[in-house]
């Protein structure tokens, strides 16, 4: 396809940061999918491979018929889609379940939510993204309100050396679908990039796929039903959004925003799943919406 000239970037910002603020509501209300689907016999795994590669199936059988202009990119330029698909989607949801696993869930979601941390970092050596004093409060609050919210001071973690690498990796790699997007972004436009990841995420996902324990998981069909609505509403959706929001903001300002997800993840526990919320939930909410407040 042809190259598409970058947008301005103060352009059209008040929309993409509705898209990106979206895109981490439905990124939060992932619980509603995921655990209906492990009490029906799904593991982690099992529900990254339904993402990813129900992710790819849906993007690809819409844009088939939608607008096939999708699917044509340079060969040179697959290298940033691997990055996004493979290097960032896959590789972060991997470390992070495998942090989850040796580690106090508490402990991973804190560590992944160091991404916004790594972007401002990264931003800054790459493309000059200026650092802030404003940047820097809101990065500040939403992490603390993060730690709030997951749970980090009440006490009772498991915290060892090898799982600290793995949350931090999962962080890391979380990243990096911002950076490398935003190579992307600079010849695609984001429904382009969107597909594109899942291109990749999908098909190298499969080798996390164990299709007996998947196959029995499915027996019921309500377990379809879910999947569609993990698909659409928690994958699809949100990539497209905040893929959308980050041709438009910068990439810094952009990952920070995102840290609205646990928010979204906690209301969804109160009001789906009856989940109490606690006085320091509360106060990590109120840090988490100053923080993107002061991002507007």
């Amino acid at each position: 396809m042809e190259e598409t000239e970058k947008k301005p970037a103060g352009r059209g910002q008040g929309g993409a940061c509705v898209s990106i603020l979206a895109a981490a509501a439905l990124w939060g209300v992932i619980g509603l999918w995921n655990r209906k689907l492990m009490a029906g016999g799904f593991t982690p795994t099992d529900i990254v491979v339904v993402r990813n590669f129900g992710g790819m199936l849906l993007l690809a059988l819409v844009f088939a018929v939608k607008d096939r202009s999708v699917f044509r990119v340079r060969r040179e330029h697959l290298k940033y889609f691997f990055g996004t698909g493979v290097v960032s989607v896959l590789l972060f949801t991997v470390c992070y379940f495998s942090c989850q696993r040796i580690c106090s869930l508490a402990v991973a979601s804190i560590l992944l939510y160091t991404a916004p941390s790594f972007v401002v970092v990264m931003s800054a050596a790459l493309w000059r993204e200026p650092v802030t004093r404003k940047k820097v409060l809101a990065l500040a609050l939403t992490l603390l309100g993060c730690a709030l919210v997951c749970g980090v001071f009440a006490g009772d973690l498991t915290v060892t050396a090898g799982g600290v690498l793995l949350g931090l990796g999962s962080g890391f790699f979380y990243s990096l679908y911002s950076i490398f997007g935003r190579y992307a972004l600079d010849h695609y436009p984001p429904l382009t990039v969107t597909v594109w990841t899942f291109l990749f995420a999908g098909p190298f996902s499969l080798a996390l796929l164990r299709p007996a324990r998947m196959a029995a998981a499915l027996a019921e069909p309500r377990q379809w039903l879910l999947c569609l609505g993990l698909v659409v509403f928690s994958t699809v959706a949100p990539y497209i959004l905040y893929t959308r929001g980050l041709a438009r903001v910068e990439s810094g300002r952009a990952s920070i925003m995102a840290s609205l997800e646990p928010v979204a993840a906690a209301l969804v526990g109160v009001l789906a799943f009856g989940e109490p919320l606690s006085p320091a939930a509360i106060a990590g909410i109120a840090c988490v919406l100053a923080g993107v407040y002061i991002l507007r």
